[in-house]
């Protein structure tokens, strides 16, 4: 009964395998908005109105530097990848061996030989791979956190529902206020560490995936 058991466990667990989400997860840690920090009761006597922790420049853009700020992320990410090869190889060889004939020895009479042998080796190979992914749009995220060097840790999230269909568009990096253009809007492509994550629920989604039965067969097929 050992075996049956063991049998089934692990059709149990194929069954598992090919029922999870066909879905690679792009992983975006971390908050994905956050609340404005309230400067600091500093209630000590300086002379001034002036506080630190509040400042903001009167003639200058109003740029994100805080956490809460928001900034719009204008999402141009454009990538071309193409790879070939292309192999060829031949090796040939031939040898040929012959012996002279002899008279009389023995009575006989041994008449000529020869041999004669070939072989060779052929190899052609060829391989292409192309890879183009275009995605624009735009988002407006949060700051999260301001890191001690002064770049700012972003993350957002934005919901689109039609009818019984959503989508989901998430965002996180770190960007480098120096690349913030007027309007506070900065390119993704200058945004480091990105996480850029985008799919749908919905009928439309369950129509492009393949059944839980095919993906259980193919989960062991080998053809």
């Amino acid at each position: 009964m050992s075996w049956m058991k063991r049998t089934f466990a692990l059709a149990g667990v194929a069954l598992l395998a090919a029922c999870a989400a066909p879905r690679q997860e792009v992983i975006v840690g971390g908050p994905l908005t956050a609340q404005p920090q309230l400067p600091p009761n500093d209630t000590s006597a300086t002379g001034g109105i002036f506080r630190a922790a509040s400042y903001r420049p009167l003639f200058e853009d109003r740029k994100p530097r805080y956490v809460g700020d928001i900034l719009t992320i204008q999402i141009n990410e454009k990538l071309n990848a193409s790879q070939s090869a292309n192999s060829n190889t031949e090796r040939k060889a031939e040898f040929e061996v012959g012996f002279p004939g002899v008279r009389g020895i023995l009575g006989t009479n041994i008449n000529p030989l020869s041999a004669k042998a070939s072989a060779g080796n052929t190899f052609d190979g060829k391989g292409a791979t192309t890879s183009s992914n275009l995605f624009t749009g735009t988002i407006t995220v949060t700051v999260v956190e301001v890191l001690p060097n002064g770049n700012l840790r972003v993350a957002g999230e934005k919901q689109i529902g039609v009818r019984r269909n959503a989508e989901v568009l998430r965002f996180a990096g770190v960007v480098n206020p120096a690349h913030i253009q007027p309007g506070n809007v900065v390119s993704s492509t200058q945004v480091a560490d990105a996480r850029l994550d985008y799919r749908g629920s919905g009928y439309i989604e369950e129509a492009q995936i393949k059944g839980w039965l095919s993906r259980f067969f193919d989960s062991f097929s080998p053809f």
